[in-house]
């Protein structure tokens, strides 16, 4: 299943756009709310494909019924960019467990390139609901390597993918080489990545532009 986020009224319009914005980025504050807005706006949405339990809460006058989740996701980033979107997220699952990966992409030429995993830090993912954020899905190589690499601690019950930005090409290809269960939640589509594997129109580096410029 695969939800575009934006393709609905409402604020996430006003946070790409504001994302995407060459003079509003230079508030790095302001960009990486903007990101974590995101994640909160996927968690919300998620979450209503999630099993809930009946259970009473005693009020100041008597007894109240509520729904409560049934199991709390795990959710993993990949760092650093992903950071943010992590926050937006746990914002809302806030008992959930969390995992962090450090991927980057390790270029052989100018065009080309591989993905290398420097540090994963998860728990038993067995039978859990896995939520994994990424926020910009380029080629989708990072997170097809570290979904791979998250299946060797347990089968999920769910999978979730979210992220801010994709590009058409990567979404395709991931949904090709993915479980057809793997529900992704993506706020916009980008129809054009370049010969580099740049996101056009985009929005630049998402962990330059939320952290600081990076040494390579």
């Amino acid at each position: 299943m695969v939800r575009v986020l934006s393709q609905s009224p409402g604020l996430i319009h006003q946070f790409l756009g504001e994302l995407r914005d060459v003079n509003i980025q230079k508030d790095r504050m302001r960009f990486r709310r903007n990101i974590e807005r995101i994640g909160e706006i996927a968690a919300n949405e998620i979450s209503k494909t999630l099993t809930y339990t009946e259970r009473e809460v005693v009020t100041p006058l008597g007894i109240a019924s509520m729904q409560a989740l049934e199991r709390q996701p795990v959710i993993c980033s990949i760092m650093r960019a992903g950071l943010p979107l992590h926050q937006g997220i746990l914002n809302y699952y806030d008992q959930a467990d969390s995992g962090f990966i450090a991927a980057y992409r390790k270029h052989l030429t100018a065009d080309t390139f591989e993905i290398e995993v420097d540090y994963l830090s998860c728990g038993s993912l067995d039978n859990r609901i896995l939520i994994l954020a990424d926020p910009m899905l380029a080629t989708g190589a990072s997170l097809e390597k570290v979904y791979r690499m998250l299946m060797q601690r347990g089968m999920p019950s769910q999978v979730h993918i979210v992220s801010v930005i994709a590009s058409r090409f990567g979404l395709n290809t991931l949904r090709a080489k993915l479980p057809e269960d793997v529900h992704f939640w993506i706020g916009t589509i980008d129809e054009e990545l370049t010969a580099q594997s740049y996101i056009v129109p985009g929005l630049g580096d998402a962990g330059d532009l939320a952290f600081g410029i990076k040494e390579e």
